[in-house]
């Protein structure tokens, strides 16, 4: 086993760059390289990429995760199933080593990768509650615009197997559970939010889930934004684009993200978050109901 620091950039394929660039730059991402073939997006956080999207068939090619060190990639070479340390190509350079998990999905376990200079964050002033006026003599003014997307968050797979899923990932990569989700028994999981596993330090609630349900497939991918009014900004200028709503706005139960889910030109859902639970390992894990794991504690959510 590994130790994963966070989760790094996913991987998609679409038959337009050109389509896929305005969409990324709608939903708030920035450029940070073009080729004939690949399209490589950043967030304002210095990561060199977080989404890539390959020139091909549309479709979902995989996730990447950071590797705390040097020498966890190189353990993680040792793996079952794990190929050679080799070069990974795209901005930032750095190295990376390959798997396929149970359902097939690509996965990379990355480390040193260059980062680019942060880019700068477009703030509000202070906001009052009725509580704590904190803002005196300045009026709040907001600047339409994309949400501009700080960095990735999570990713949700569906899979075929969940407890062969999530055991392939635990056991590889040291994820803990913040919240187990059954059906009827606690004994029948159906998915779990997992965590990277960071010591004292605190991490998201979660950076990956594996639901049970049905057929594998790629289920969506959630990007960090500022604040409320930033996902409150990319909601207004993602529908005056014309692109495609999957549902929200609204804050989740377990995690208490504020989100709002877009569809990408070939119907890839992606989401834009803020204000999530942060957890350490001491953080006990929780068990619940499915009727919990979808619900909300205010606003719209997709069956």
């Amino acid at each position: 086993m590994i130790k994963i620091a966070d989760v790094a950039f996913v991987r998609f394929s679409a038959p337009d760059l050109d389509a896929m660039e305005h969409f990324a730059e709608a939903f708030g991402l920035a450029i940070s390289e073009r080729t004939d073939q690949t399209l490589y997006c950043r967030g304002t956080d210095p990561e060199p990429y977080i989404h890539v999207t390959q020139l091909g068939e549309p479709g979902f090619s995989g996730i990447a995760f950071d590797a705390v060190s040097a020498e966890d990639l190189k353990a993680a070479s040792q793996l079952e199933g794990a190929s050679k340390v080799e070069p990974l190509e795209g901005p930032g350079g750095g190295q990376r080593v390959r798997f396929s998990d149970p359902d097939g999905f690509p996965v990379e376990v990355v480390h040193g990768r260059a980062p680019l200079p942060g880019l700068e964050v477009r703030r509000g002033s202070p906001i009052n509650t009725g509580s704590n006026p904190v803002r005196f003599g300045t009026l709040q003014r907001v600047e339409a615009g994309p949400a501009q997307i700080k960095r990735l968050g999570h990713c949700v797979l569906r899979v075929s197997n969940y407890r062969a899923s999530a055991d392939w990932y635990q056991s590889r990569f040291g994820f803990l559970v913040s919240d187990s989700v059954y059906v009827g028994d606690p004994k029948n999981e159906l998915t779990a939010f997992m965590r990277c596993d960071r010591g004292d330090t605190y991490v998201d609630h979660h950076s990956l889930l594996c639901i049970g349900l049905g057929e594998a497939a790629f289920d969506h991918a959630a990007f960090e934004v500022e604040d409320f009014d930033a996902v409150m900004l990319g909601n207004d200028h993602l529908s005056k684009a014309g692109y495609d709503h999957h549902t929200g706005i609204g804050r989740h139960i377990l995690g208490s993200q504020v989100y709002d889910y877009w569809k990408d030109p070939w119907g890839h859902v992606v989401e834009h978050f803020t204000d999530g639970d942060l957890l350490n390992a001491s953080a006990k894990t929780g068990s619940c109901e499915p009727g919990v794991a979808v619900g909300t504690q205010w606003g719209s959510f997709a069956p």
